[in-house]
């Protein structure tokens, strides 16, 4: 089973929990795990508390440990520039899994599950969602 979602790029951060529950519900998956998966290597998924200020602040630290405009050596190799895109992803990873009771999701009031596309252009992102 699997989704798409259109992202600007750029850090944008996604809230795709009610997706992921959509297809949990059309799948009938009732009690167990799920795994969540992003394809490409300049997307990451995360569970966070979905919220204009720590949006923004997870931003602002993440810039800091990987800033967009520095020269990496990733951009001499390809010609492009997502050297910090490819980090800021390896460092947040690609994956989660998460509990299911009776079809639901089990997070914690504050959680939601966000996609964050790192990449320096607009792209299509999968992702996949798979039983445990």
């Amino acid at each position: 089973m699997n989704f798409f979602v259109k992202t600007k790029g750029h850090s944008e951060i996604i809230e795709i929990t009610s997706k992921v529950a959509e297809v949990i519900k059309a799948a009938k998956i009732k009690n167990g795990a799920i795994l969540l998966f992003v394809k490409g290597s300049t997307a990451a998924l995360t569970i966070m508390e979905y919220e204009k200020g720590l949006i923004n602040d997870l931003k602002n630290f993440l810039e800091k440990i990987a800033p967009e405009n520095y020269d990496y050596q990733h951009h001499q190799k390809w010609g492009d520039h997502n050297g910090a895109a490819h980090l800021k992803a390896s460092l947040i990873g690609p994956d989660l899994m998460i509990p299911l009771k009776a079809g639901k999701l089990q997070l914690g009031t504050w959680q939601q599950i966000v996609l964050i596309d790192f990449d320096e252009k607009p792209r299509e992102r999968e992702i996949i969602v798979s039983p445990l």
